[in-house]
């Protein structure tokens, strides 16, 4: 693996390094473990809901809409659109797709579903390249990708474009430090989505932590 220059390339599987040295990529799937089961806890990511006035989904209907699915031990974290759930490994797989038709169908708002399993959450905690600005949660976040993005599109990515903002993609996660708040940067989903060809929505670290503690029983 490279370890100098900004934008180091290399064949599929080998990290890309940021300005500061971190890595800009892996395109490989990070996680070390399997899919959950189907006992555990899925964590559902919802963007663009109840975000200044717009996108209105109360809680108490969303949480409805994943019982209606099939869904058991349903809690909902905050107004942003994080769903805690159990369900089967093959109604797992549709949760997102029928989430959204049902969004659209009863608010007639198309918004986009990306979903996470316990043990998954457990790994991006872990590996997160930004350890030594986990006390800043309010500048570290973490974009969640839809799908695993090709390695010819992680190469459009520029480290350059938002200085001095920092980022780093990880499997199906994009971990960012914005020093001066996400409110100034130009790491988007809309940057991420339209550069990966993914669909992407974003927590802060404080979330991220806090929904890793729901769901493994923590908090």
């Amino acid at each position: 693996m490279a370890t100098q220059g900004i934008n180091g390339r290399g064949p599929a599987g080998e990290d890309f390094l940021n300005r500061e040295g971190h890595p800009l990529a892996s395109t490989e799937n990070t996680s070390n473990t399997p899919a959950d089961s189907g006992t555990g806890v899925n964590v559902a990511l919802l963007r663009g809901i109840n975000v200044g006035g717009k996108n209105k989904l109360p809680m108490k209907d969303l949480a409805t809409m994943f019982m209606d699915a099939g869904c058991s031990d349903v809690r909902t974290y905050i107004q942003s659109g994080n769903v805690l759930y159990r369900a089967e490994p093959a109604l797992e797989e549709d949760i997102p797709s029928l989430i959204g038709a049902s969004i659209l169908d009863r608010f007639g708002l198309q918004i986009p579903v990306v979903t996470r399993n316990g043990q998954e959450l457990e790994d991006i905690v872990r590996r997160n390249p930004f350890a030594e600005h986990s006390g800043e949660p309010d500048k570290l976040h973490v974009a969640f990708l839809s799908d695993l993005p090709d390695p010819v599109n992680v190469e459009s990515l520029d480290p350059y474009h938002s200085p001095p903002d920092q980022f780093a993609l990880l499997g199906r996660e994009v971990y960012l430090h914005c020093p001066n708040g996400m409110a100034r940067t130009k790491l988007t989903n809309s940057y991420f989505d339209s550069r990966l060809a993914a669909t992407s929505t974003m927590r802060n670290w404080k979330t991220v932590l806090k929904l890793l503690d729901l769901a493994t029983g923590a908090g």
